[in-house]
Parts: structure tokens; C-alpha cells; sequence
């Protein structure tokens, strides 16, 4: 998931050395920019994400403590609006035109090892209580304007992916840190308090961070270059597409329950160079041809595919979802589908290997738009 251009990625990068986001920077550059290419940016129009009022789906809850929330109560539903397109039935959606040809040649190359669960991301819950604390971007970068750039705040106790010990501390990878507080969903790359203490650290250093009002729905149909954050916009993740929302979590899997669509990460290779589709306004470093997926391609297991291939229950709760409500490709990397950590104790990182490329197919997605085409319009939130 690598949003930028790091060196030695998280564990779904493992075997892309570019990582996700690699090349496709705004011209201010980010933390390990080496890209050359770059990308646009330009502050103005577009949505912004501030804060408002508690939205039906209960969006405005807290915890009642300012400690973390087991990431478990954080799943992916009735935080942002129901509207929400990762919570779309869409069991019945038309098939993108390209669905055979991309599924086929995916099938031909493969996923390039089998499908498996990442068990790395850490959700946080902050009661309104938790203070939050500013980042300074790494020495040498500066934030860009497709990015926010207000504190954060950091829960006691509370965790950034690839530093479980809930020090915040970030030896290396992607580290991103995923906050629900009231009405916000902060996401933050590269998140690094140096000490590893929330409070005590001697620096709060972080690359893009994108902070999602929960109360809004960014992703109705709209025209260019006003869909979502803004088309063109990069963000915490690859797509700019938030995380959290899409995680498998323990919670759910324990109940055999998941009510949204997933997140999955593919290698670079096998999607297409330059351009995305909606919901998806941004990508990373991708280097395919003309029958790879795009960035923003939502793939829906198929509605024959004999769930009794797969070992247990759980494993099959996932499968059901995947019908349902699909996977987005949202980040370059290994073939993995992303869950938080604790999501372990409910499944096997291995328990979806049967399903293979030819299982599935591709929803239609809409227009393909040439990501070097596009200028981020986004309002920067800056409090």
C-alpha cells in the first residue's frame, strides 16, 4: 500500500519496490519523493472535509473513553452515510464492458501468488476528549495541497499499522494511522511519532494525511474534476479512497457478517499504467497494458462460484460480502485483501487461496480518466 515513493514498503509491498503511489506525486512532492514525473495540484474547488453534525449513521459516536476502541467496533458499517458507494448491493450491477478481457488475462498471469488476507492496519477510536496533536512533514518535504494538514489526534495506548506494541512508532513500511473522532475519519501515511509516545515524542512527523467527514457522501455521480476529494487528488492511500471503511475486522468476522466491500492490493504490474475509474481519483505506480485492472476496478466474486470450496464459515461470510458488495482496488502490492490485526484471531490469511481471478468479475466502472489529465481541486483543511 505503499502511498508514495518508499523505498521498502509494508508487507504488501513486498514485492514491489516502487510501492503503490511511486511516481504519481503533486508537484510539491511528499516524504521519499524520487518520482520525476509528478503529478498537479492546485489548491482551489472541490469538497472539502469539515467537520459537521452527527450524521444518521451514527457517524458523530465517541467512545466513552479516551483510550482505543478494539478495532473491531470500528467495521466498515454506519460510520460514513449509507449512501456510501462501499455500501452499494451491487450483486446485480451491469459488468464493465472490459470484464471478460481483463478477467481473462488476469487469469493467463494470475494474481501473482494466491489471494490472501493482510492482517496490518490498526483502527483507533478517539473520544472527543483525546487531543490532538500537530505533524510536521518529514524534514526536507512539504504538504501538498492535495493533502490536509491539521493535528491528529492520538489516542493513548492507541496504534499505527506495522507498530502493534501502540507505541506509534514507524521502523519502516507504510505506517498508517487510522483515526475515527466524532463526525472525522483521519488517515495519515507515513505516520511516525519519534520515542514512540503520543504525548512525549520528540517529533509527529507524517507524509498526505486525508481527513473524511463522515456526515458527507463524496462519491455520488458527479462530472470531473469535482467527484469526491476532487479528480486527480492524491491522498493516504494510492486511490484516495479511505481505508478504514473497507477493513476487514474481528468483529465482524466472528459474527460471519460483513456488510461492506473490501480492499485489495495487487502488484503494479498487473494494473494499468496512467489511468483510474471511479470512485478512485488518484493511482500509484502502475506499469500494465491495456487488459490489466484499473485503479478503482471493483470486482464481484461470481454468483456460481460454489461456496463450499472454501474451508470454514468465516471464509465463506467474506465470499458472501465479496458478491455483494465486491473489492476495490485501491493500492499497488502483493495480492492481498486488508484487515485489521486482531481480524487474525477469526481467520486464516490463507482461507480465500481457492478463489482465483477467473471467479470473479469486474462491475462497470464507468470512464477510464487519464490521471496526467486531471488538476486537483481540493480545499486543504488545515484545523
Amino acid at each position: 500500500m505503499c502511498a508514495w515513493a518508499c523505498v521498502a514498503c509494508g508487507s504488501d509491498d513486498a514485492t514491489n519496490s516502487a510501492g503503490g503511489k511511486a511516481g504519481q506525486m503533486s508537484s510539491s512532492g511528499g516524504a521519499g519523493d524520487t518520482a520525476s514525473s509528478g503529478g498537479k495540484s492546485s489548491a482551489g474547488g472541490g469538497d472539502t472535509a469539515t467537520s459537521g453534525g452527527k450524521s444518521s449513521a451514527g457517524g458523530g459516536d465517541t467512545a466513552s473513553s479516551g483510550g482505543p476502541s478494539s478495532a473491531g467496533a470500528m467495521n466498515g458499517s454506519g460510520k460514513f452515510l449509507p449512501s456510501s458507494v462501499f455500501y452499494q448491493d451491487i450483486s446485480q450491477a451491469p459488468l464493465d464492458s472490459e470484464s471478460a478481457a481483463v478477467l481473462a488475462a488476469l487469469q493467463t498471469s494470475g494474481w501473482g501468488g494466491k489471494l490472501g488476507i493482510d492482517f496490518s492496519f490498526e483502527i483507533n477510536q478517539a473520544a472527543d476528549n483525546v487531543a490532538r496533536r500537530a505533524f510536521t512533514p518529514y524534514p526536507g518535504d512539504q504538504v501538498q495541497s492535495d493533502c490536509d494538514f491539521a493535528p491528529v489526534p492520538l489516542v493513548p495506548g492507541g496504534k499505527t499499522e506495522g507498530s502493534p506494541t501502540g507505541d506509534y512508532a514507524c521502523a519502516d513500511g507504510d505506517c498508517h494511522l487510522l483515526v475515527y473522532q466524532g463526525t472525522r475519519l483521519y488517515e495519515l501515511y507515513r505516520s511516525d511519532v519519534g520515542g514512540g509516545m503520543a504525548s512525549g515524542g520528540d517529533h509527529f512527523y507524517g507524509d498526505c494525511l486525508v481527513i473524511w467527514d463522515l456526515t458527507h457522501d463524496y462519491w455520488v455521480p458527479t462530472a470531473p474534476p469535482n467527484f469526491s476529494r476532487g479528480d486527480g487528488c492524491n491522498g493516504a492511500d494510492a486511490g484516495d479512497f479511505p481505508i478504514a471503511p473497507l477493513l476487514l475486522t474481528k468483529e465482524e468476522l466472528a459474527a460471519n457478517k460483513v456488510t461492506h466491500a473490501m480492499r485489495f492490493t495487487i502488484n503494479n504490474n498487473r494494473i494499468r499504467k496512467d489511468v483510474y475509474v471511479h470512485p478512485m481519483t488518484h493511482i500509484g505506480g502502475p506499469s500494465g497494458g491495456a487488459t490489466t485492472l484499473p485503479y478503482g476496478a471493483r470486482l464481484r466474486l461470481r454468483a456460481d462460484y460454489d461456496l463450499s470450496k472454501l474451508p470454514n464459515d468465516t471464509a465463506r461470510a467474506i465470499a458472501k460480502a465479496l458478491q455483494t458488495y465486491g473489492m476495490f482496488l485501491a493500492d499497488g502490492g502483493n495480492i492481498y485483501i486488508s484487515a485489521t490485526t486482531d481480524a487474525s484471531d477469526a481467520v486464516s490469511g490463507s482461507a480465500l487461496g481457492a478463489l482465483l481471478p477467473s471467479d470473479f468479475e469486474m462491475v462497470d466502472g464507468g470512464a477510464r480518466i487519464n490521471w496526467h489529465d486531471q488538476n486537483c481541486l481540493h480545499t486543504q483543511v488545515t484545523n
